[in-house]
């Protein structure tokens, strides 16, 4: 008895970015959290992007589910972390598929370990599995790179401080003009700098 089927579905791909931080990655377009245009999640992997993920990363060692949301969250710096709804589906597709097999282990987890068949599929999608891990990578490298304290919590007090002026009764038009107007200065100073 297999011991995968979460989720409403079957499907591999991953609908929507898991952001694991908050802060800088909390919603703007371009971080785990942004919307494309019409209001379109972005994803993370295509297609079967995942599915050669994993199969990856159970190619390194055997590991059940909760282990590769975990390996992933780790090399991307912790800005994404695939939702238990998109891995265990996908394991269980692996597993359909033949590329991947249940192994016995200690405690109530199932280990998925790789086969020879999954072994040559990633060899048959080198460029693909290469594309995909690299994606991990250069998130790990953006959110070193915006991972700074004092910013996050300044965001924070703009944020609340928009908040609290915002909600008060009887906030006029001119009001709501001058927050802008002082929102897109201080944009404009951070793009010069």
């Amino acid at each position: 008895m297999r011991h995968f089927h979460f989720g409403r579905n079957g499907h591999e791909h991953d609908h929507g970015w898991h952001a694991v931080r908050h802060g800088f990655f909390g919603g703007g377009p371009e971080g785990p959290r942004g919307r494309g245009r019409g209001g379109e999640r972005r994803r993370m992997f295509e297609g079967g992007e995942l599915r050669l993920v994993l199969l990856k990363l159970i190619e390194e060692q055997p590991r059940h589910g909760y282990d590769l949301i975990r390996e992933i969250e780790n090399r991307s710096g912790g800005a994404y972390a695939p939702s238990p709804g998109v891995v265990y589906p996908t394991m269980t597709l692996l597993l359909d598929m033949g590329l991947a097999e249940e192994e016995a282990s200690e405690g109530p987890r199932k280990l998925l370990a790789i086969t020879e068949a999954g072994r040559q599929h990633l060899a048959e999608r080198a460029e693909e599995v290469k594309v995909a891990m690299a994606r991990l990578e250069a998130l790990a490298k953006v959110s070193e790179r915006t991972d700074a304290a004092p910013v996050r919590r300044a965001m924070q007090n703009l944020k609340a401080a928009l908040q609290d002026r915002l909600s008060q009764d009887g906030v006029s038009r001119e009001t709501q003009l001058e927050v802008a107007r002082i929102l897109d200065e201080a944009a404009s100073k951070i793009e010069r700098i």
